[in-house]
């Protein structure tokens, strides 16, 4: 089963996936959220990741779902697991430099590759599933096909990429982002870095041959196969100095308004609640920004199938809608041509969407921030663990927040 038939990219495919998960939100999940059974049999996890990362469904409606069936004590690990994405994301909006300097980096490595025959025989032999390391081999073939890895599966194939491959681990966060269904810039990049032990300094995460024998219940053994004893964090630079949270535009939406709809927020029914009605609306998407090299086919088709069918879910609020703009040439043109005085977007984060959007300037560019993300990102200045305190005080105000 091909990547989009086992994610298909619609709001339908993600409710029924939501509906299916809830009963199991919190016991269950607690109990086996770390088990990695293979392609198949991830009924540990929600799946639900590929859907909220492009707001098909959106984190208050999985949140209002799952504390509809449990409270929160019982769903703590799971609420905390969709709050790892917004803390992330949040982070990376403080220091965006960090994004910047992990693009920079791909680059200078993407160059060694070419140059250097022995790094590209191994960085090719990973990337295949061709290392002799079977755990490591099945988890590459699985996302090259699958679109997807369990969480666990990508520390441990993180950890023995960085320290047993000993490959550099920028080039391990693209050979994600070009597979993942769910990659984002924040949760891909900061999760590889705090794997590396660049993100939380001094702390990384070593994969060990008794931790994937029991979490895979013994499909894999790697026993004598990967870095042993004291295996030394990478080292890097100090974070760069924490910006203020981002407040977002606000927009008046008496005037002639176009709406730009992107990958990073598919629900747009909270605009309209704002009372947004565009006179034109244009999709884009940039997944051909993600790497330097080409993302999966797959990767590329979710999003543009997501595109699809949230343009024909919400056709009746978007007035004529052009489809599949990708650079900033083509948006300035289609922008003058709607006869609007501005341009609404939601927010985008940083990373490939958000540099197509800075070039917009035809009109006025309202970026709208999403309550959600005002709320939560802000706390998001240090460890997760802090953000977390703030768990509860987030979750109190969802019932004043609108989900779709």
């Amino acid at each position: 089963m091909n990547a989009l038939q086992t994610f298909p990219p619609t709001r339908t495919a993600a409710l029924e996936r939501l509906a299916r998960f809830v009963p199991h939100a919190g016991r269950d999940y607690a109990a086996r959220r770390n088990y990695d059974l293979g392609p198949g049999r991830h009924d540990g996890v929600s799946t639900l990741s590929p859907y909220l990362r492009h707001r098909l469904l959106t984190e208050e409606e999985v949140l209002q779902a799952v504390l509809g069936r449990h409270s929160h004590k019982a769903a703590e690990k799971f609420i905390q697991e969709v709050y790892w994405r917004t803390y992330w994301k949040g982070w990376l909006e403080m220091r965006p430099s960090v994004w910047s300097s992990y693009r920079a980096g791909l680059i200078q490595r993407w160059d060694e590759v070419q140059t250097q025959s022995g790094l590209r025989h191994e960085w090719e032999a990973a990337c295949r599933g061709e290392t002799g390391i079977a755990c490591f081999d099945h988890w590459a073939q699985e996302l090259v096909q699958t679109g997807y890895l369990h969480n666990h599966a990508r520390m441990w194939f993180a950890s023995i990429w960085i320290f047993t491959l000993r490959l550099p681990w920028e080039l391990g966060a693209d050979f994600f982002l070009r597979h993942l269904l769910d990659g984002d810039p924040a949760s891909n990049t900061l999760s590889w870095r705090w794997v590396a032990g660049l993100q939380t300094k001094g702390k990384n995460y070593v994969a060990r041959a008794s931790n994937i024998a029991k979490y895979t219940e013994g499909r894999f053994s790697p026993v004598h196969q990967l870095a042993q004893g004291e295996v030394a964090p990478l080292d890097g630079p100090p974070h760069p100095p924490r910006m203020d949270a981002p407040t977002g535009d606000s927009f008046d939406p008496s005037l002639p308004t176009a709406l730009i709809l992107h990958e990073e927020d598919l629900s747009p029914g909270w605009l309209f609640d704002l009372g947004l009605k565009p006179v034109a609306t244009a999709t884009v998407q940039a997944a051909s920004d993600l790497s330097p090299l080409q993302p999966a086919p797959h990767v590329a088709a979710f999003k543009e199938a997501a595109l699809q069918e949230a343009a024909d879910r919400w056709a009746d609020r978007l007035g004529p809608v052009t489809q599949g703009l990708s650079d900033a040439g083509a948006l300035n043109a289609w922008a003058r041509d709607t006869g609007a005085v501005q341009v609404v977007t939601p927010y985008a984060p940083v990373g490939p969407t958000a540099a197509l959007l800075a070039g917009v300037d035809a009109l006025p560019l309202r970026r709208a921030l999403r309550p959600y993300d005002a709320a939560a990102w802000p706390f998001a200045t240090a460890g997760f663990f802090k953000f977390k305190e703030k768990i509860p005080r987030l979750i109190a105000d969802l019932k004043g927040l609108r989900a779709a």
